[in-house]
């Protein structure tokens, strides 16, 4: 017969004081994502009166009307797929072979080479030096003024780096390399493959930087085609904000009437495209969360 533990009066409180902490952290990540989700549903009225404070009031989708007939919005969702596919794939290209070779305990001057990676993380130019060096290598106003400066990230290296040393065994590629197998056919068809949680887990990391990437944009980008759409959202709240300011100068009344109802329909795509923008990495994540319980759950047994 099996018989269950009491739990003490202290584990009782120390349980109930969990959950209740536990259910106030998800009320606080939950509330902002409903709020957006109705407001974008909401009559804008409602919306700017705080009315609305969380379920949709007033349900109207003239919001998503416009983000989907806005070209601007189309367009800068096109350039930001471009950019985060495109910036990913560089990321990984620089991250995991940067990554692997710092890992292995035959490669010479590792410690000299990790001890510059990490001084770059401690010590930068800033933005002044880096918009300086974009410049001159005539990257302006271009997709790749996005990408090349922020290539790698030192710290995804150093996690990537760790991944490798305590994942992938030495014994292995010993192995590999008496079969006749060289370095990078070793990388590629043995590392890469036995890789996957890490691969995945960089790749997230990277694309919902890129996605949500816009400071570059702003200093870089001079074409308004080339924007991606955190800039194009950007723009939105920028002209909802002035008409809010100018409305509330004295001008006549047809011009604030005009400029109040600017202001309404900036506040409805402002919300729908918020929720438009978010959904393809809310997509993406299930896709990949397979891996981080793999990355979590390697060596973790032993036998």
């Amino acid at each position: 017969m099996v018989t269950a533990i009491k739990e003490s009066r202290g584990d009782k409180l120390f349980l109930i004081s969990t959950y209740i902490y536990l259910g106030l952290a998800l009320l606080v990540v939950l509330y902002p994502l409903i709020y957006i989700l109705s407001a974008s549903i909401s009559s804008p009225q409602d919306v700017n009166s705080g009315a609305m404070w969380l379920f949709p009031k007033n349900v109207t989708l003239d919001g998503y009307k416009l983000v989907f007939e806005n070209p601007k919005i189309w367009n800068g969702y096109w350039n930001t797929i471009i950019y985060t596919v495109v910036g990913t794939l560089v990321n990984l290209a620089v991250t995991l072979p940067a990554s692997y070779a710092l890992s292995r305990s035959d490669f010479v001057g590792r410690q000299l080479f990790m001890g510059l990676i990490l001084f770059t993380m401690f010590f930068s130019g800033g933005i002044v030096p880096t918009y300086l060096l974009v410049k001159n290598l005539g990257l302006i106003n271009s997709m790749w003024a996005l990408i090349l400066p922020v290539a790698a990230s030192v710290w995804n290296i150093v996690v990537a780096r760790t991944f490798f040393q305590t994942t992938i065994p030495k014994e292995l590629q010993e192995a590999a390399h008496i079969d006749g197998c060289t370095n990078l056919k070793l990388f590629i068809r043995i590392i890469l493959p036995l890789s996957a949680p890490i691969v995945a887990v960089m790749a997230l990391f990277y694309g919902v930087s890129h996605w949500n990437s816009y400071f570059p944009s702003l200093i870089y980008l001079n074409d308004e085609a080339k924007y991606p759409l955190q800039m194009v959202l950007r723009q939105i709240l920028v002209l909802q904000e002035m008409s809010a300011e100018t409305t509330g100068a004295s001008i006549n009344g047809e011009v604030a009437s005009a400029m109040n109802n600017k202001a309404e329909t900036a506040s409805l795509i402002k919300y729908g495209v918020i929720v438009v923008s978010t959904l393809p990495i809310v997509a993406v994540y299930p896709f990949l969360q397979r891996y981080f319980v793999q990355g979590v759950m390697i060596g973790s047994v032993k036998g």
